[in-house]
């Protein structure tokens, strides 16, 4: 009995499903733990692409962006993954795949959009406040002591130095450059249009990111994979195993309260630019 089930989902296709869905930051952050980083999605890449039967892995992307480096270091898992095991990984992207969240997707060797998804954003953000004139008007006075003549640089408590924000930039373009080179590498030859506006940040709707390029296919993830493998093609979701205390709401103590405010707010900052 136990070898006639086994043989029979070994006859059915598998595609197994992992969820990229949040803002991309570092495991130290103040996102960690409602974020993704390559702490908390490597695991979940490996049970995917090791799983048996395995015809080919799904991405499922709703990521408005975020670092830099774990978008890079994600993605570079994913292909070395997809290498090792010599399956082809299929990115489906829900509401958005911005900036970083297109890093991610252009990990796969195929991606489908909806017609109304967000995708592209091929740029790189920094924002800040100045705090300067506010703490002049309370009386407070900021006093700050280094070793290094810019150790102190963007301090947001001091007006902004043009020499600052031009080493700033500096930074920018060579990420930015890193990025352009990950997009062309994965998909130069499908790329349409001037480059200078598909790597200039501004993003678009699905629709149009596959006329330029940006996209292979429009479809849902489901209808897409049941079209190519069978209509009983097996679609197991790869997430995170939650801890007991958390399955019961229990795991937040008094003193996480304002950390996951303060990351709430971040991450609402992060989905905002796309109008969601």
């Amino acid at each position: 009995m136990l070898n006639w089930i086994r043989d029979r989902f070994r006859r059915t296709p598998t595609v197994p499903v992992v969820r990229l869905a949040g803002v991309i930051a570092s495991s130290g952050s103040l996102l960690a733990g409602r974020s993704l980083s390559i702490d908390s999605v490597a695991p979940l890449l490996k049970r995917a692409f090791d799983m048996r039967g395995a015809k080919a892995v799904a991405l499922a992307i709703n990521s408005p962006g975020g670092s830099p480096v774990q978008s890079a270091l994600i993605a570079q898992r994913i292909r070395l993954h997809a290498a090792e095991k010599g399956l082809p990984v299929i990115a489906f992207v829900e509401d958005v795949a911005a900036s970083g969240g297109y890093w991610l997707a252009c990990a796969a060797d195929e991606i489908i959009v909806d017609p109304s998804s967000i995708v592209g954003s091929i740029g790189v953000i920094s924002a800040s406040f100045g705090f300067q004139d506010l703490i002049a008007r309370f009386g407070v006075e900021r006093r700050v002591h280094t070793s290094g003549e810019r150790k102190a640089m963007l301090d947001p408590f001091r007006p902004e130095n043009p020499e600052d924000v031009e080493r700033l930039k500096r930074l920018q373009a060579e990420i930015h450059d890193g990025f352009k080179d990950w997009v062309r590498q994965r998909r130069a030859a499908r790329l349409k249009g001037d480059e200078t506006a598909l790597f200039s940040g501004e993003f678009w709707t699905g629709r149009r990111g596959l006329e330029l390029g940006l996209a292979d296919g429009l479809g849902e993830l489901r209808a897409t994979l049941q079209a190519r493998y069978g209509a009983k093609v097996r679609l197991p979701v790869i997430g995170p195993r939650r801890r007991l205390l958390s399955r019961f709401g229990l795991a937040t103590g008094l003193d996480e309260i304002g950390p996951k405010t303060l990351a709430a707010i971040e991450e609402r900052l992060h989905w905002q630019r796309f109008g969601l």
